[in-house]
């Protein structure tokens, strides 16, 4: 049974749906209400990027060359505190579900310090952007640019974390059109910026890629400052204690950390298997990387989605967890699967019967002589997708509802080890050593993504999780 609610606590009714409620529980309604905000807002960062890539497009091609490495970088160098720093989503979900919102307000604090801290950091890092690029080896003009763009970026590092942070608090609760519409700000302001200083329109200077970074470091601030007044308004501080709760609590940071690091490690590991991946590729030639940036590129706007609905299962499930209703976790996530594998089966058909329709965009402006070429490759890569995106949905919903109870150990040993074992290992002797092809890389890929969906799901159904919370048992003394 799933604690009451303190007398001065009243459950919250318009989130995520209250015990007292089962006929939604667990249901599509009740799923949607809190996936589809986060579905349509989970990919804000990344059109941030694409906006400044395609502003920078029409500015300089050398820009062009230097946007996608160092934001690469960036975001992998961040990735590892970022992924921590999420998991209060975790913790908020599960103290939310249990009842008690003092620790709700104290569990974002403890995010809100390492994030902080992460934030600094990072920064310190854009002192060495110059001699990090030169190291890389990249043309020296291309390298200076991708030092500019990348000591920029750094600086958007600290309200970027600040706000993972305390997005935590609304998205936990089930809030999700709160965080729908602070990336809808957040974006709008990055777009709006890269206008008016990458081109130096109305009474700002021409600025270029330096232009593209402060962009994304203002739409970032303008998000943190939106969240800050938000979280801390009347209201928030009444019912959960948002400034009173704001202690340090070692006990509470470390328990913080012993669950989080794993995911953030996660993400560190996942985005360096496919950073490494992408420059294995590129051994090949520039056609085989550029069909397969566009590949990718198309895979996403089918992955992206289902990351905030993964962001929707983990928050579900916890809630679940801290209420003690394991079983309503388990039919929230079957209805995620549903959902998700109708909406990748769909792209799916898409990839293998109208290419040429989603193709179209990108080689607009290009002579057929030119696209032909990458265009045929792109054809045949995306076949690969259509074979993998299934597993993709079952491992992206599979493998959050069990990190949403606390399984975050299993998901990093596990996703690491296939990524790597599976992939790039496999990519770096075909290579090396069998002068493999693209189709070979590919076949890596693909059954990595196919081993790590079914591995996720077999996890899920061995029920380890449901006996699994991240949050203390008792509540704490006063």
């Amino acid at each position: 049974m799933s604690e009451p609610a303190l007398p001065h606590e009243p459950a919250a009714t318009d989130g995520v749906v209250p015990a007292d409620d089962p006929e939604h529980a667990g249901s599509l309604r009740e799923l949607l209400r809190i996936a589809v905000p986060l579905m349509i807002s989970s990919g804000s960062v990344s059109v941030m990027h694409l906006a400044n890539r395609m502003f920078l497009t029409r500015f300089s091609l050398d820009s062009v060359a230097a946007v996608l490495p160092a934001g690469i970088l960036h975001w992998t160098i961040i990735s590892l505190i970022f992924g921590t720093v999420q998991y209060a989503n975790t913790f908020v979900a599960q103290y939310e579900g249990a009842g008690r919102r003092d620790r709700v307000a104290a569990a974002v604090w403890q995010g809100i310090y390492l994030a902080a801290v992460g934030g600094v950091l990072v920064n310190l890092i854009a002192l060495f952007a110059g001699p990090l690029f030169a190291m890389i080896g990249h043309e020296p003009a291309i390298a200076q640019l991708e030092a500019e763009y990348f000591g920029t970026l750094c600086f958007s590092s600290l309200p970027m974390l600040l706000t993972a942070a305390m997005t935590c608090f609304f998205s936990g609760r089930g809030k999700t059109r709160v965080v729908m519409a602070v990336n809808f700000v957040g974006v709008a302001v990055n777009v709006l910026s890269d206008y008016l200083l990458i081109f130096g329109n109305g009474p700002f200077p021409r600025m270029g890629i330096r232009g593209a970074g402060i962009s994304t470091v203002l739409a970032q601030t303008v998000e943190c400052l939106m969240l800050v007044w938000l979280m801390f308004a009347v209201r928030p501080r009444a019912e959960y204690g948002t400034l009173q709760n704001r202690a340090f609590d070692r006990e509470l940071f470390k328990r913080f950390v012993k669950f989080g690091f794993p995911q953030g490690l996660h993400f560190f590991l996942d985005v360096a298997s496919f950073a490494v991946f992408m420059q294995l590729i590129g051994r090949l030639g520039k056609i085989e990387l550029a069909a397969t940036n566009l590949a990718f590129n198309l895979n996403t706007l089918a992955f992206i989605p289902m990351l905030g609905l993964g962001t929707a299962v983990s928050t579900l499930v916890g809630n679940r967890i801290g209420e003690g209703r394991p079983e309503i976790a388990v039919r929230t996530t079957w209805t995620a699967f549903k959902l998700s594998a109708a909406y990748m089966l769909t792209f799916a058909a898409i990839y293998v019967l109208l290419p040429d329709l989603i193709l179209r965009p990108y080689f607009a402006d290009s002579s057929e002589a030119d696209s032909a070429p990458v265009r045929a490759m792109v054809i045949e890569l995306l076949k690969f997708v259509s074979v993998y995106c299934f597993f993709d949905a079952m491992g992206i919903v599979f493998g959050f509802a069990i990190r949403g109870a606390g399984d975050t150990r299993f998901a990093l040993v596990f996703s690491c080890v296939s990524a790597w074992s599976l992939m790039v290992v496999p990519t770096v002797v075909s290579l090396t050593w069998f002068r493999g092809g693209l189709n070979a890389c590919w076949w890596f890929c693909t059954i990595y993504i196919i081993v790590l969906g079914c591995g996720f799901f077999a996890r899920f159904l061995a029920g380890h999780w449901k006996s699994m919370k991240v949050i203390e048992a008792t509540p704490v003394a006063k």
